[in-house]
């Protein structure tokens, strides 16, 4: 019954793609399945879960500039824009803006699908009306 939500947002923090994965897994599996959607931009602002070095390949070979900070197990320490990192709040703003509704926060839908549909629901409502 738990669950991630994986998000790519435009830089006003207003959701474009969604993805849901079951809460024990971890965030390289949103990472991967989110790349393809990945729109032309500068930059990707992503917090340490989405630390590895394949996913700072691809996004570089995407011609994406990575601003996510490293992990505290890395051996080499990852340098980062730690001025830009602190935009990444307005993607916070959106997950807690999506979890103002009490069907989103609580989760009543046992079927990812209905879950994700209800979350697509609420961000159309909240950011594209």
């Amino acid at each position: 019954m738990n669950t991630k939500l994986h998000a790519i947002c435009d830089s006003q923090g207003r959701p474009l793609d969604l993805f849901v994965t079951a809460g024990q897994v971890s965030d390289y599996i949103g990472a991967r399945a989110l790349l393809s959607s990945l729109p032309k931009v500068d930059w990707l602002l992503g917090d340490r879960g989405y630390d590895a070095d394949w996913f700072r390949e691809a996004l570089q070979d995407k011609g994406i500039r990575a601003c996510i900070p490293g992990r505290k197990q890395r051996k080499t320490p990852v340098k980062y824009d730690k001025r830009r990192y602190k935009r990444r709040n307005r993607i916070e703003i959106m997950f807690g803006r999506l979890k103002d509704w009490r069907r989103v926060a609580t989760r009543y839908d046992r079927c990812p699908k209905v879950f994700l549909s209800a979350i697509a629901l609420a961000a159309t409502v909240i950011y594209w009306l």
